[in-house]
């Protein structure tokens, strides 16, 4: 599996640590009252520090799921 993938997954892990395994991958905002405001910053310091980037603040508001999250690593490191 992409590494990637993986280190993004243990960050959710890390934020939100009773989130089934199975849900990790399709996490969204939407659907997780427990990913408010206060867990959207800690999973972006968590995310800056494995991946030792700073994200991009503007980007910051859409990135509201663990695919668009991927998504943009993805992006961001090509």
């Amino acid at each position: 599996m992409d590494d990637t993938k993986e280190k993004l997954a243990g960050c959710f892990r890390t934020v939100f640590p009773d989130l089934p395994a199975e849900a990790v991958y399709t996490a969204s905002q939407a659907e997780m009252p427990e990913w408010d405001s206060v867990a959207a910053i800690s999973l972006v310091n968590v995310i800056e520090e494995e991946f030792a980037i700073e994200l991009d603040f503007e980007a910051m508001a859409e990135l509201t799921s663990f695919p668009l999250i991927l998504d943009y690593l993805k992006v961001r490191s090509a």
